[in-house]
């Protein structure tokens, strides 16, 4: 599976993050646009799976193949250069600013929204007959998760904010190192594995993506989903993305950089290491 050593994949994560921060606007936008348009699609394959078989975890279990293929083509989504931008900054490579990385991020969240956004407005065609019918009942759920994960957190007040913040970090915490997991092989099988075991465990778990939520949400109201736009940014959208943020960045990026780039010094003796 010609697996890299930690040492070896955190340098290529901080390469990563550096030509991330450099990226084109063209080409920014158009990779963040095709990973979100990849993602929903993998969205809506799950909650299919989840509706047909009502076994949520196949669901979750079929799930990362989205994810795999958005990485495979070399795609951006927000959740993965929240953790890759900031390791060029901390290791000072030239011209890396934490403005490059503000731009990159802004860039990559346009991009992600209007490709989910692109998505869900073709699988509520495709779920309508084009808005002639009724939803189909994998619409009739998707307007059921949208009002359970907007109005359902409201009611609980801050308490719901802090959760969807808590959900939302726990789930770039996976996503992130399922993006580390693109890097730790040199194979396409280990990729595929490596990336497939955390987004399995996050789809699970139903913890707070937002570019998944940029799907989901949008196509909700479509559906019937009684809340409104606000709702969803309010009570869903901005705490996911701020907890994706702090998730990202501080278990995943952070942790890997500071114990396997950053090394320190070993404790063993003087002698110990002369003699070894």
């Amino acid at each position: 599976m010609s697996y890299l050593a930690p040492s070896e994949f955190v340098t290529k994560l901080v390469d990563a993050g550096e030509s991330k921060i450099f990226m084109s606007t063209k080409d920014t936008l158009i990779r963040a646009y095709m990973a979100g348009a990849t993602l929903a699609l993998a969205a809506a394959f799950a909650v299919t799976i989840n509706v047909q078989t009502g076994q949520p975890l196949a669901g979750a279990v079929l799930f990362p193949v989205g994810f795999c293929i958005l990485y495979l083509l070399g795609y951006d989504l927000l959740t993965g250069v929240f953790m890759l931008c900031p390791l060029a900054v901390w290791d000072k490579r030239p011209g890396c600013t934490w403005n490059g990385v503000l731009r990159n991020w802004g860039l990559v969240f346009i991009g992600n929204f209007a490709g989910a956004l692109t998505t869900a407005v073709m699988m509520a065609i495709y779920f309508t007959y084009g808005f002639q019918t009724d939803p189909s009942p994998v619409g009739a759920k998707l307007a059921g998760v949208g009002v359970a994960r907007t109005l359902g957190y409201e009611q609980y007040g801050a308490a719901g904010w802090m959760t969807i913040f808590v959900r939302g970090m726990l789930c770039n915490w996976m996503v992130s190192t399922g993006v580390v997991g693109a890097q730790v092989s040199t194979s396409v099988t280990g990729k595929v594995l490596a990336m497939w075991m955390p987004i399995m465990l996050f789809f699970y778990m139903v913890f707070e993506h937002s570019i998944v939520n940029m799907f989901l949400f949008p196509t909700a109201l479509m559906m019937g989903g009684e809340f409104t736009v606000g709702d969803y940014f309010l009570w869903n959208e901005i705490p996911t993305v701020l907890g994706n943020l702090f998730g990202g960045l501080l278990f995943t990026g952070l942790m890997l950089y500071s114990t396997h780039y950053k090394t320190s010094k070993s404790r063993k003796p003087a002698d110990l290491k002369v003699a070894a």
